[in-house]
């Protein structure tokens, strides 16, 4: 008769756990994220929060490891809650980041699942929002010659870039049949020329950084290196992975940049493009 893998007692014949007791583990981590989310969010203390989490997982089967990742979620989620309204405020900055030191989170721990991140994205915009302008910071030489007076607030790098292109078919032609009618005399019949089909789809160029700036666009690829003033798009299309813009000119083409976040990208690029017609 084989032990339940969470209490150890005899599970039955053909069975490994009791369902009941993997039910409990369950229920215990969910009760341990909401307990570390109102903590991390404000709602309740953090004095005490180690002992609570530890008396949760000794009597939900979970392992002591278990409590440090219930830290880490719950900021998550309390980082999560406070970006419903999209703007992370210096209070709610403030106190993610009060109870990450409380408890040693490290930025590689806090962005397990990209929540770092986020927090990072948001609280640039929020800068934004404010009328400030924050700069990033950026390990490395770019390879673009930025104006002066320029300032990089962004940086994507593995950016896909893509154009539209039009292609034009042509189905249906016919050059007709001959039909003799006496000799030297023929009649052609049926000929018609063939319809055209015209077809548009965005294509993969090129791929690259992307740097944004209180300024321009600039994309940097291995075939492919340009710059679009902000004063020179007309209207931008926000994707779930990226964003669509059409360039202020009668041949212009629509153009997508995929970053992976279309979201922060489109509220990024909108905020500086109305900042940049604000200033001029």
């Amino acid at each position: 008769m084989a032990k339940c893998s969470y209490c150890g007692e005899n599970a039955g014949f053909f069975k490994d756990f009791h369902p009941e007791c993997k039910q409990r583990q369950l229920d215990g981590w969910a009760e341990m994220v909401a307990t570390a989310h109102k903590a991390a969010s404000g709602q309740e203390p953090s004095e005490g929060l180690l002992t609570k989490l530890s008396s949760i997982s000794q009597s939900s089967y979970l392992p002591d490891s278990a409590q440090r990742h219930a830290l880490v979620a719950g900021w998550g989620q309390a980082l999560d809650s406070f970006l419903d309204d999209t703007v992370l405020t210096q209070d709610e900055q403030a106190t993610l980041l009060g109870f990450a030191n409380s408890f040693g989170l490290t930025k590689e721990e806090l962005n397990t699942n990209g929540a770092f991140d986020r927090a990072i994205k948001a609280n640039i915009l929020s800068e934004l929002l404010q009328g400030r302008l924050p700069e990033a910071q950026v390990n490395f030489s770019l390879p673009l010659n930025l104006k002066k007076n320029e300032t990089v607030v962004y940086l994507f790098q593995s950016v896909t870039y893509l154009e539209e292109r039009t292609r034009r078919k042509y189905v249906g032609g016919s050059h007709g049949v001959s039909i003799k009618v006496m000799r030297g005399v023929y009649y052609r019949v049926g000929a018609f020329k063939a319809a055209p089909i015209i077809t548009s789809q965005m294509e993969h160029v090129d791929s690259g950084i992307l740097v944004v700036t209180n300024e321009n666009l600039y994309f940097q690829g291995s075939r492919k290196t340009f710059r679009v003033p902000y004063s020179k798009i007309v209207g931008f299309t926000q994707y779930s992975d990226g964003i669509g813009f059409q360039r202020d000119a009668a041949s212009a083409k629509p153009q997508t940049f995929v970053t992976g976040d279309g979201w922060f990208t489109c509220n990024l690029i909108e905020s500086l493009a109305r900042m940049a017609e604000e200033r001029r």
